[in-house]
């Protein structure tokens, strides 16, 4: 009868660092301004602020067709805020910023989702004012970085031999007086009823209110809330090239 001899054993290896299996990671969310949820909340917050600051600041600037004093009157009312109207500037800022940086950052990543652009562009579900938001954007804010330099600071103003800190009815008329001033601010303000014709419907379906039945009153609104805006801004300088307000 054979007996085996059984050799000696090989030690067991331990697993090295390479050769130790992987271990797969769950993806982590996303925080809350990576996402397109949070981006398009932000939107949604300083497109608030800045809809509410065009009502009050049109309200304001219509009260050059009641008279001088009335005017300068509203002007004087906002220089005698003091802090407070620093920080409204601050967060109206602080506002275009947010907006226009969220919006690009949506555009990109509506791009990226989409990397080949169709052959034919058609337009089903959007119009000129959808297509133009994202960069009409940058335009309103080169405006009224024009329009703060000129109304408001003074460093600008064409037209006027010297800017006035005490009436501010003369720097409005004297400014509007130069044509291109006045076809500068026009543009801005066809540009902005746009940006408000889409943003205001935007809100509706926001609040849920995209419904077949109300979908088309609501378009209609939000086009009608636009015009008027824009009408109401732009009758100022209209009015003062035609003489109507001098």
């Amino acid at each position: 009868m054979s007996t085996v001899i059984a050799g000696p054993r090989e030690p067991t290896r331990e697993p090295t660092r390479e050769q130790a299996p992987e271990q797969t990671r769950e993806p982590r969310a996303p925080g809350f301004w990576q996402s397109t949820n949070g981006k398009k909340a932000a939107m949604a917050v300083t497109g608030t602020i800045l809809f509410l600051f065009v009502i009050g600041h049109l309200a304001g600037n219509l009260q050059i067709f009641d008279s001088r004093d009335r005017l300068n009157a509203y002007g004087h009312l906002l220089k005698s805020l003091g802090e407070l109207l620093w920080i409204a500037r601050g967060v109206l800022i602080v506002s275009v910023l947010l907006h226009i940086w969220a919006s690009f950052e949506l555009w990109l990543r509506n791009r990226k989702a989409r990397p080949i652009a169709y052959a034919k562009k058609k337009s089903v579900a959007s119009n000129y004012a959808d297509r133009t938001m994202y960069w009409s954007g940058p335009i309103i804010l080169a405006f009224v970085i024009f329009h703060l330099l000129e109304f408001t600071a003074g460093t600008l103003h064409p037209g006027a031999p010297a800017f006035s800190d005490t009436d501010i009815y003369y720097n409005v008329v004297a400014g509007f007086r130069v044509w291109w001033v006045s076809a500068w601010y026009i543009f801005s303000m066809i540009l902005l009823g746009f940006h408000l014709r889409h943003g205001i419907w935007s809100a509706f379906q926001s609040l849920g209110a995209s419904h077949p039945r109300h979908t088309p009153v609501l378009k209609q609104a939000a086009l009608w809330i636009a015009i008027l805006i824009t009408a109401g801004y732009i009758s100022i300088p209209v009015a003062v090239l035609a003489g109507w307000v001098r």
